[in-house]
């Protein structure tokens, strides 16, 4: 009996082998974005999908479908043929495409056409185009369209235009109707229209008194300059101001907010009525921010309505946004209590004081915290005006997922939208009734449904996607935690094992680090979010350990900001907690141990390397952050202070310090052209190590940025990957 069993478990093992190796290996043209065959082992997606009021869009290649919400019956409004005829009528390029049209009219069969260069409309009734001829002649951007009014915004090099007429005549070095702060709290656009589409606020920032970084384009038959204006942590700001354009008398004012030196002018918002203007201003030290009132027609600075104060940081990321039916209300996003919240204010029951005898401690209005608990609030998708809910999506259910959710603004009761588990992305419909949820999880490749946000109704499946990677042998990926070096808070590590993995063996190991703010690699989306090149280095023998440690994002406050000052400190310790965890794993070789991470995980690759020089072997460093004295104003003063109010912290955490520590092998790689992390970074760290006679390795990609596109990213981790089987798996 005993020989039959075990020929019984022999047989199985040989089965199970020989299935394995059936399946396919990987390449990194297969798990590379810009490989050959990438594209094809992402779980189907249906690109394109849109609102049309309350009807569903869902394009394809031929034709555009709408999809009836409560029935799921599609029917064709129109087909790419048909487009392609009406622009040719209209003496307008064809397009080849029809998922990146939008939609904005719920009450016209109108579509507004990708241009980039011409701006058309096509209505699908009536079949015909239409163009507008009071558009800039000169190649334009940043388009901005008021559906209500028709007036229409863009930016032409450095200036705004609206209908045509140029509203700005800025010089070189000033900035007008594009993001600003280089896009720190929240900022992504530069114009603003009110509800009526009336009034346009615009953002002009100079950066004139901004000294230029000498980037160099090296594609010319003479190398010329470039420059780019950088301020470097501690150093000469830029300059923000809003203008109100009025299109009907074409005059401009600004808003009256005093001296913009060392300030941020953030999240601009407008009240229902389109006559003032709401903005969240912060000093320099970004411990302190304002939401002021403003007339948006003598630009007079009228109340001040709320303040936040904190020891190390405050950081508004969200405007103001006013409830549909109460033109009083609005909603405020605030992480005082910890965690990223809703705050409901009542303009109605305030009381408006002087700017002049507003005292700190006094409260303009009263407010209401509308959500509360150890989880955030990610976003707000919009309203479903007739239940009074505001629709969200939040940690909730994990900090490794992000749920859609909708809030009672009468009581604060939430209730789950869709499924509990994973990543949801959702669309809100124009009534607030419906979503279009487009989620993954561990176990789900993809999920697209349409649903009702009232809790009542029917779920219309759009698709359920098959993981194309199951025919290829994929390794087995754990999900757990670790305790950070604090000893009480709970981290999330994700350990990828070799494939074909036999714990008989010894195997080298690999660190991916990023490690910093506003990010987080360890979620409940597929293969819980390990990369192509994580999947791939699996295949080629390795473990892979990622771990989230303090300082990153989705945990609250405290977790965030227990690096400041001393970026790298704590984040360290915290992986070194995965360090100890491999070593507690036989089948990992403790002397074959290295780290790769880029940007902020350039940083800590570089930073562990030189720290824990005993520990790791091999490390590649991706357009690393060297010295934080060279890093921007607004993400480095944040984080940091600046270098003259913490010149311990700024000197720990400068690596070219230390380049005497490197004793492995340290491969540093940046684009030539790194807008983010100038290059100048990596340069001072080799001519540290040179000083120090230490040796690492440089690779620099020609005309790239922060990082690598296309081929060049195949190209980047064929590098990498080399660089590991030479110096690691030895």
């Amino acid at each position: 009996m005993k020989r039959i069993l075990n020929l019984i478990v022999s047989l199985l093992v040989i089965s199970s082998t020989a299935m394995a190796q059936e399946k396919k290996s990987f390449t990194l043209e297969d798990l590379m974005p810009g490989g050959n065959n990438y594209y094809n082992l992402q779980p189907e997606n249906l690109h394109g999908l849109a609102w049309w009021g309350d009807v569903c869009i869902k394009p394809n290649m031929e034709e555009v479908k709408a999809v009836n919400p409560k029935t799921g019956k599609e029917s064709t409004l129109f087909t790419l043929e048909a487009l392609n005829k009406a622009l040719e009528a209209a003496g307008i390029n064809t397009v080849r495409a029809l998922y990146t049209l939008s939609y904005p009219w719920a009450d016209k069969t109108e579509v507004q056409l990708p241009k980039a260069q011409r701006f058309a409309i096509y209505n699908w009734k009536t079949g015909k185009v239409v163009t507008r001829d009071d558009l800039p002649k000169e190649p334009y951007t940043n388009i901005d369209l008021n559906t209500v009014s028709g007036n229409m915004a863009c930016t032409v090099k450095n200036n705004v235009y609206v209908n045509g007429h140029q509203v700005t005549n800025e010089p070189e070095g000033v900035l007008c109707g594009q993001s600003v702060h280089r896009n720190e709290f929240g900022i992504e656009k530069g114009t603003f229209w009110n509800p009526q589409g009336t009034l346009l606020a615009f953002y002009r920032m100079d950066q004139s008194m901004v000294t230029d970084y000498p980037q160099v384009n090296t594609s010319t038959r003479v190398a010329t300059l470039e420059p780019d204006k950088y301020p470097m942590a501690g150093m000469t700001s830029h300059k923000v101001t809003i203008g109100i354009y009025n299109p009907e008398t074409k005059q401009t004012i600004y808003l009256k907010g005093g001296d913009p030196t060392d300030r941020y002018f953030t999240n601009i918002s407008w009240s229902p009525d389109g006559q003032k203007v709401y903005v969240i201003e912060l000093n320099r030290d970004q411990n302190h921010s304002q939401l002021f009132r403003y007339d948006a027609v003598t630009g007079e600075k009228e109340a001040l309505l709320y303040e936040e104060k904190h020891n190390k940081y405050v950081e508004p990321q969200n405007p103001i946004l006013f409830l549909p039916w109460n033109e009083h209300q609005f909603i405020y996003q605030s992480q005082q209590d910890g965690y990223n919240h809703l705050y409901l204010f009542d303009l109605a029951q305030g009381i408006m004081h002087p700017i002049e005898t507003y005292g700190p401690t006094q409260l303009m209005i009263p407010y209401t915290q509308i959500t509360k608990g150890e989880w955030l609030v990610q976003d707000i998708l919009g309203f479903n005006e007739k239940a009074q809910e505001i629709i969200i999506m939040s940690t909730e259910q994990s900090p490794l997922q992000s749920n859609v959710y909708a809030v009672s603004l009468k009581n604060g009761k939430r209730r789950l939208i869709g499924a509990a588990e994973g990543v949801h992305r959702a669309q809100l419909s124009t009534s607030g009734k419906y979503v279009i949820d487009n989620y993954t999880s561990h176990n789900v490749a993809r999920n697209i449904s349409i649903l009702p946000t009232t809790g009542k109704g029917k779920s219309i499946e759009l698709l359920s996607a098959t993981n194309p990677m199951d025919a290829y042998n994929m390794p087995e990926i754990v999900l757990g935690t670790i305790k950070a070096a604090d000893g009480k808070t709970d981290l999330y590590y994700r350990l990828v094992k070799p494939v074909n993995f036999d714990a008989n063996k010894k195997y080298p190991a690999i660190i991916y680090v990023y490690g910093g703010p506003h990010a987080q690699l360890i979620t409940d989306v597929r293969n819980y979010g390990a990369g192509g090149w994580d999947i791939y280095m699996a295949q080629q023998g390795y473990v892979m350990l990622t771990v989230d440690n303090r300082g990153s994002e989705n945990r609250g406050l405290e977790f965030e900001n227990c690096t400041f000052r001393q970026l790298g400190t704590e984040e360290m310790k915290d992986q070194m907690k995965g360090v100890e965890l491999l070593k507690s794993l036989d089948y990992v070789d403790q002397s074959r141990i290295g780290v790769h991470g880029w940007s902020f995980g350039g940083f800590m690759t570089t930073n562990l390397m030189l720290t824990y020089n005993d520990t790791f072997k091999v490390g590649v460093a991706g357009g690393p952050v060297i010295d934080w004295k060279m890093y921007e104003v607004m993400y480095g003063e944040r984080y940091m202070d600046t270098p003259e109010s913490n010149p311990e912290g700024y000197k720990k955490a400068d690596l070219t310090q230390r380049a005497g520590d490197l004793k492995g092998r340290l491969q540093i790689i940046i684009g030539a052209n790194d807008p983010v992390c100038v290059p100048q970074h990596s340069i001072s760290f080799l001519r540290a190590c040179i000083d120090a006679g230490t040796q690492p390795d440089y690779f620099i990609y020609p005309g790239d940025g922060h990082n690598m596109f296309g081929r060049d990213r195949v190209h980047l981790y064929t590098r990498i990957t080399r660089y590991f089987e030479d110096y690691l798996k030895k």
